[in-house]
């Protein structure tokens, strides 16, 4: 699927809709994404920052989708773990990137060639309008080549 239409679906997307969660770049080739949160009065938190369940929520599926679409149908992807650690409180409109190269496809690759599993975690800061890191994030996935591929 073209990446342009696939970012216009995660956009509509009613747990992203509905939380002020924008993609606000995906790459052609599904190496890299940009996402945006947006101060909103349901994104905001009892003492008006942003809800840390939406600073989640913005980086949840990102490693696994640029993951997956580089890797190739011959492996199962999936999300294993999470954690957040928040850094500074978020206000305004805050960001994540994420960006997946060569080295770590190959990685994964290697470390999946005889059948086994792979559990590898990948890292990302959201960042406020000033460049300051408001929360960090870790994802797990898990890989391993499909039977027979």
């Amino acid at each position: 699927m073209k990446a342009s239409l696939f970012r216009l679906g995660l956009n509509l997307w009613p747990p992203f809709l509905f939380t002020g969660i924008r993609v606000v770049e995906l790459g052609e080739d599904y190496r890299h994404a940009r996402v945006e949160l947006r101060m909103r009065p349901w994104n905001r938190n009892y003492v008006g920052t942003h809800f840390g369940g939406s600073l989640f929520a913005m980086t949840d599926p990102f490693w696994m989708l640029l993951v997956m679409h580089n890797i190739g149908r011959d492996y199962y992807v999936w999300d294993k773990a999470g954690a957040i650690e928040f850094v500074k409180p978020g206000r305004g409109t805050v960001s994540a990137q994420f960006r997946i190269d060569d080295a770590v496809l190959d990685e994964l690759r290697q470390a999946t060639a005889s059948g086994e599993k792979t559990l590898r975690w990948f890292e990302n800061e959201v960042i406020d309008a000033q460049g300051d890191v408001v929360a960090k994030v870790r994802k797990q996935l898990y890989v391993k080549r499909k039977p027979g591929r």
